[in-house]
């Protein structure tokens, strides 16, 4: 095949294939030619092409997060690299194996003055799995101990605690040369097997799961997964057991308490210590709720154990006592097996009685509720075809989705590693690349849009992703948090009110434009989005909602579930 004439890359390549990387996401420039020939010419390798190296970086990882699997970006040398880090530490807290490759000046160049040229060896230390050098030249009596230094970094794509790597390309001109070779051979992809659930950790978690009566499984952000599920219905028979899930959970079942925040704002001051667990068991990513992480860590918990590869000593709720490093379903299959005290307290049925009480009085506060961003959301999550794919952003928009009972058809994403605004958008395009066949939603605030909006500065987005903003007057969700509105720099400072145009955007990039400003406009349109011909490129509807009034409205819809 005709590739670069650069054999380091070339190996390289070929390696990066064999460890399951078959998608990159390139970035134009000159420094990384030989890095883009090498791709772009290889059978196993499908690539496109964004200019924004920061959207590059969220779509490579919603592409990965969708994939399960290595996912690259590559870029030109200097600032470039800079941009992906945002995507970069949120895969390093998401646990998704994103790849960076970035072109560089040769060593004796950095700090010379050379154009395009910063230190670039370790910019990503604190949020990277592991980090690279690849000479641009390699001889065949280099092959093997080249190419083991190759999948020993990948290994942590795909073993244990999964997150990004880094891999650095310092590259001299001539850069534009190719040669006609052979493929490489090179070691393939070998299964690192998991480890499972030793003696000590099941003696531990038997002894733990008996002593206590009032057990709570909290379940953070993860992929749909059957296995899990399944094991946590089973443990849901037993009426001491609560199983608090979120949307990002993808974990949907009659018996979990899908809505915390909803339930929690029901619990009295007065019978709160019913409510609170002896025994706390976590899976899963990140948790959006601030009202449970406040109720654990101010409650008596005798034993928190984290289950799971990722960030060991991740103490979110001052609790820990344990971490068993193991997958989620061998613990939870494990627990009816050790399971020495079946319905020792009622624990887990209080919680689902105050879920189920919490579930029949909503209705009668949202029908009575003025227009706002409260009303849109009850609309826009009624209308979600099954089986789409919905994605959220940060800030009020994933904390709305938190109070509306999941869809069980429907997929939930949300950027929760690092819960920035930053990339929201991006990802959802990166997820829709890959299901291509599927419906994806994505759901944002105006500055998540504003902010993002080269998502769309690309050729592959199609028209199977269609975006909902909400626009309410910039960071609505500065009214919602305790603080902001308390001070007279909230309009200018944090809400950020700005005279961006949706519509303005929707044009420069070819996209399908709607909009509403009422209950009735937003109902219409949101079926006109979901059913029209978007001539190949996404649809986007703007919703405008009152900034003045969705906090009361908000603040009051908690209040209203007090006296259950």
């Amino acid at each position: 095949m005709l590739t670069t004439n650069k054999t380091g890359i070339t190996r390289f390549i070929e390696n990066a294939v064999a460890q399951g990387m078959r998608h990159v996401v390139c970035s134009p420039g000159s420094r990384n030619a030989p890095i883009v020939i090498a791709i772009d010419d290889h059978p196993d390798m499908e690539t496109i092409v964004v200019p924004d190296e920061r959207s590059a970086g969220f779509i490579a990882l919603g592409m990965a997060q969708q994939l399960h699997a290595s996912v690259g970006v590559v870029c030109t040398s200097g600032s470039a690299m800079l941009n992906y880090y945002p995507a970069v530490a949120e895969a390093y807290y998401q646990c998704i194996p994103l790849v960076v490759l970035s072109a560089d000046r040769p060593e004796e160049w950095v700090n010379h003055g050379d154009g395009q040229t910063i230190v670039q060896r370790g910019v990503y230390t604190n949020h990277i799995h592991a980090q690279l050098d690849i000479d641009e030249f390699v001889e065949v009596d280099q092959y093997q101990a080249f190419d083991q230094k190759i999948v020993e970094a990948f290994q942590h794509t795909y073993s244990g605690w999964i997150g990004p790597i880094h891999f650095n390309f310092p590259l001299s001109e001539p850069l534009y040369g190719t040669l006609d070779v052979k493929r490489a051979e090179v070691p393939q992809k070998v299964e690192v097997a998991r480890t499972g659930l030793s003696n000590g950790d099941l003696e531990m978690l038997k002894t733990v799961w008996n002593a206590s009566k009032k057990r709570m499984i909290l379940c953070g952000q993860m992929n749909p997964d059957a296995s899990v599920l399944n094991a946590l219905a089973d443990i849901s028979e037993d009426a001491s057991v609560v199983v608090l899930v979120e949307n990002t959970s993808n974990l949907i079942h009659p018996k979990f308490v899908h809505c915390i925040d909803r339930t929690l704002s029901a619990i009295s001051r007065e019978e709160m210590e019913d409510f609170q667990p002896d025994l706390l068991i976590t899976i899963g990513g990140a948790i959006i709720s601030k009202r449970i992480k406040k109720f654990l860590r101010e409650s008596p918990v005798k034993n928190h154990i984290k289950v799971g590869f990722d960030f060991p000593k991740m103490d979110t709720y001052r609790k820990l006592t344990a971490n068993v490093q193991c997958d989620p379903t061998v613990v939870l299959k494990a627990i009816p097996k050790i399971n020495d005290s079946m319905h020792a307290s009622q624990f887990g049925w209080k919680w689902k009685q105050k879920d189920f009480l919490v579930q029949e009085k909503m209705p009668e506060y949202i029908s009575n509720a003025p227009y706002s961003d409260l009303s849109v959301f009850d609309i826009l999550l009624d209308s979600i075809p099954d089986n789409a794919y919905l994605h959220m952003g940060n800030s009020s928009v994933v904390r709305y989705g938190q109070l509306f009972d999941p869809v069980k058809t429907i997929r939930y994403f949300a950027n929760r590693g690092t819960s920035g605004i930053d990339g929201s958008t991006s990802t959802a395009v990166g997820a829709s690349l890959i299901r291509k066949n599927d419906l994806h939603v994505m759901i944002s605030g105006d500055l998540s849009f504003f902010y993002d909006s080269n998502a769309f500065w690309n050729n592959s987005v199609g028209e199977n992703l269609r975006v909902i903003v909400i626009n309410n007057g910039g960071g609505g969700i500065f009214r919602i948090i305790d603080g902001p509105g308390s001070v007279k720099q909230l309009e200018n400072y944090f809400e950020t009110e700005n005279n961006g145009s949706v519509e303005g955007i929707c044009q420069a990039f070819r996209m399908e434009y709607l909009s509403a400003s009422d209950l009735a406009s937003a109902e219409r349109q949101v079926e006109n989005l979901l059913t029209m011909d978007s001539k190949g490129r996404p649809a986007v509807l703007e919703i405008f909602t009152p900034n003045t009034v969705n906090d009361g409205v908000l603040k009051n819809f908690f209040k209203h579930f007090k006296s259950l």
